[in-house]
């Protein structure tokens, strides 16, 4: 599922070697960002896109 927070679309997954939630850019399956919490993998993708 694919979800939209403003103009990021991403996709969410959890990690079980890590035990963190992974946020996916729909748009570019490389940048993936991760987090305990979904919120954080999200914010963190987030922080990651206005960065490059």
């Amino acid at each position: 599922m694919t979800f939209k927070k403003e103009d990021l679309a991403y996709r969410i997954a959890f990690d079980t070697n890590t035990n963190q939630f992974m946020a996916i850019d729909s748009k570019d399956e490389q940048h993936v960002a991760y987090g305990v919490t979904i919120e954080h993998a999200i914010k963190n993708l987030n922080a990651e896109k206005a960065n490059v």
